[in-house]
């Protein structure tokens, strides 16, 4: 569950510090766990506990606000309002009063230090939260010639911050949950009040809400799960991002984004299927440039679809063929099936993929050169495959590779082994009802009640323009309408 009750139906901080300690102890293992502790002081003759988390928390905050308590001692009459006295003298930006016992707990796991006193049902949770990390950096798999190199990393707080240096709006708003019974996630949704949709943000809201789990160890992806409800569907039906200024267009489009603690993606809602093949590349180039590395893209993905299946069924009926064109297909026989030789091809580019994923950085470079000569070229000197079968599965790959979206890439492979299946079954009737499976099954897909294949069915002409031709920065004035904003208008003034 991702929320608590009203504290007022929760059970109270004891005024006694004694059973506030048995509590922790019985709650979450405190003096079992090694990276728990709390620190007992006497402030004006009242015992003050601190509980903590090693390794979540800045240990040079808690020293500084643990010694102005001390001398409070010495400087402060002992009949005056300690509560008040303690509170004036936490000297941190974020203090905040907690006043149930399950609240402390989860403060305290959060990274955050309470502060309980003696005689008072009350206490105080200071935000001194320095979570293990790395710095900023750019994404691996949006990398860009010229731009911003920043990118998202796993806290969460970091990340909220860099998107706060793109868009310093005050409709801005990060609205935060914690989600898993167990993991108590942080999970913040984050969108422009005075554009973005707000059935939409209804909708995630309801959704996150509703999610009862353990935990979420796998971070966005288990929170995809649960609010697009994917199933055994091979499409992305929303987009991940690492960098910030892609999150902030997004922002500014009209999008809603949800943010996962222990995750540098962000999740964008809602996409559709030609938002996973932009790129921030596109936007870094003049939109002559732009239009043409888009069309570049375009073809890589459709060539990691479409040309395999079609190049079996011209091996398959050689009769399709104009005279010019008949050198296309195998000169000479072969003991293995084409069929099979593809499959195997697409089981060994697979396994490299695989392996890539696995292997150290320095060593990965040097397997790929082994793979794709020497075992390419002895497959062929072998007779296990004929050289265009490593050609056209090569050409695919790359296209594969040229995807932006590594989730398509994933289910657009999938879909061409189906297409080759019926090819292999059926030849040119077997690739024609495959194209149509797959276009309908692409247009009765919903991403948060929006369509799939917008702007392409159902069909907008000027939106459908964008898509194909990367418009200037000053031309856009408009935001795409598939996120119903309600502000149509980009470039207006402030109201």
């Amino acid at each position: 569950m991702n929320t608590k009750g009203p504290t007022e139906n929760l059970k109270s901080i004891s005024t006694n510090p004694e059973e506030v300690e048995k509590y922790m102890e019985d709650r979450i293992g405190l003096g079992e766990s090694f990276d728990l502790g709390v620190r007992k002081i006497k402030v004006l003759n009242k015992e003050v506990q601190f509980y903590y988390v090693n390794g979540l928390c800045d240990t040079e905050f808690i020293i500084y606000i643990l010694k102005e308590l001390v001398d409070l001692n010495d400087n402060e009459k002992k009949s005056g309002d300690v509560f008040k006295i303690i509170e004036n003298r936490l000297l941190h930006q974020s203090v905040s009063v907690v006043k149930s016992m399950d609240e402390l707990v989860d403060q305290v796991l959060s990274g955050l230090i309470m502060v309980v006193i003696e005689g008072e049902n009350e206490g105080f949770a200071i935000d001194v939260r320095s979570y293990p990390g790395r710095q900023p950096e750019e994404p691996a798999t949006e990398k860009v010639v010229r731009g911003s190199k920043d990118g998202f990393v796993e806290n969460i707080i970091m990340n909220t911050g860099l998107t706060r240096l793109r868009i310093r709006d005050e409709r801005l708003r990060f609205e935060i949950l914690k989600i898993g019974e167990r993991s108590k996630t942080d999970v913040a949704i984050a969108y422009v009040k005075d554009v973005a949709n707000k059935d939409l943000i209804d909708i995630i809201k309801k959704e996150l809400n509703a999610i009862d789990v353990d935990g979420l160890t796998m971070a966005d992806k288990a929170v995809e799960e649960y609010l697009v409800k994917q199933g055994y569907n091979p499409y992305p039906l929303v987009r991940y991002t690492e960098r910030a200024d892609v999150a902030a267009t997004h922002l500014l489009e009209g999008h809603v984004l949800i943010y996962v603690a222990t995750s540098p993606s962000v999740i964008i809602t809602p996409t559709t299927f030609f938002h996973h093949l932009q790129h921030a590349e596109e936007y870094r180039q003049s939109p002559t440039a732009g239009t043409f590395i888009r069309w570049c893209r375009f073809l890589g993905v459709f060539a990691s679809l479409f040309l395999v299946p079609l190049w079996l069924i011209f091996v398959l009926e050689p009769s399709l063929l104009p005279e010019k064109l008949k050198f296309i297909g195998p000169n000479e026989e072969s003991n293995i099936p084409i069929i099979l030789q593809i499959y195997f091809s697409e089981l060994g580019l697979m396994f490299l993929r695989l392996a890539a994923i696995h292997t150290p950085t320095p060593l990965a470079t040097a397997m790929g050169l082994i793979a794709a000569v020497l075992i390419g070229q002895i497959a062929i000197d072998v007779g296990l495959f004929v050289p265009e079968v490593i050609l056209y599965v090569a050409v695919s790959a790359m296209g594969t590779f040229s995807t932006p979206s590594y989730e398509l890439s994933m289910a657009n492979n999938i879909m061409k082994l189906i297409l080759l299946s019926l090819v292999a079954l059926f030849k040119i009737p077997g690739f024609v009802i495959g194209m149509t499976v797959l276009v309908v099954f692409l247009a009765s897909l919903r991403s948060l009640r929006s369509p799939y294949l917008w702007p392409f069915i159902p069909f907008s002409p000027k939106a459908f323009l964008q898509i194909l031709i990367r418009s200037s920065t000053p031309g856009s004035k408009i935001r795409p309408s598939i996120v119903r904003p309600r502000n149509r208008q980009k470039q207006a003034t402030n109201s």
